[in-house]
């Protein structure tokens, strides 16, 4: 399947809603930590497969502003598996040039999630090449909350004027100021909703769903989300016409 993706076409920014751990643990009468510690594998590939093809940027899910209504058990299971990955993976990224980067509310984390986030980014910042971007205590109503209070702000101390407000201003301060929108958002497990997710940078994103649970994702289902976009005709709020006589 890798073999017939066009190369010329391949996404520069995919997000991924990372959906099923708990169903998946449970279909194998398990508790949900249980998948939530076998989706590492899952990640790898994404990641893996993403730099292969010549992708920029991948954006994953891995815990929303939501999630914290979760059972404290749970919730503290997943932080420190975050910790135990973060610490396992940083070689690996420094090894093949990833950079790391985070978007959401990382001062509501754990001390020691803060701690090895932090550590991480630094070892990675000079890295080159595709950058990994963990989206934590993350949710896009949030995220333009804390763009217009920082926007407000700046209007009252008279910095800027309310006239001067526009899409772009909106968008430098978002959490994602620095990072091109997705062009494809793959979510997992069946679900068809985006959950709050970058609800300001999907816009105009091409969005895949598939069945397949989160901790069962490999390259091949990245492969068929990408085949999946490159069949698509993305025009924009244009026709048909207008967009292929523009190419």
């Amino acid at each position: 399947m890798k073999e017939v993706i066009d190369k010329g076409n391949i996404p520069r920014h995919i997000a991924i809603i990372m959906d099923g751990n708990g169903r998946w643990a449970q279909k194998k009468g398990a508790m949900r930590i249980f998948g939530h510690r076998n989706a590492m594998a899952a990640v790898r590939d994404a990641i893996e497969g993403s730099a292969e093809l010549g992708v920029d940027y991948i954006t994953l899910y891995a815990f929303s502003t939501e999630n914290w209504s979760r059972p404290k058990e749970e919730v503290d299971a997943l932080m420190g598996i975050l910790v135990e990955a973060i610490t396992d993976e940083v070689p690996t990224m420094m090894k093949n040039n990833i950079k790391l980067e985070t978007i959401g509310d990382i001062d509501s984390l754990p001390d020691s999630c803060i701690k090895h986030l932090k550590m991480g980014k630094a070892k990675t910042k000079d890295n080159t090449g595709m950058t990994v971007v963990l989206a934590l205590s993350y949710s896009g109503r949030w995220e333009i909350e804390k763009a217009v209070q920082k926007i407000v702000k700046k209007v009252v101390s008279g910095e800027l004027s309310a006239e001067a407000i526009n899409q772009e201003l909106i968008g430098a301060h978002l959490n994602t100021a620095n990072i091109p929108d997705p062009e494809l958002l793959i979510r997992t497990s069946g679900e068809i909703r985006i959950s709050n997710f970058m609800l300001w940078q999907l816009a105009y994103t091409e969005l895949y769903f598939t069945e397949v649970l989160w901790p069962d994702f490999r390259k091949k289902d990245l492969h068929e989300a990408i085949l999946a976009f490159q069949k698509r005709e993305r025009r924009f709020g244009k026709t048909g016409a207008q967009t292929k006589s523009s190419n």
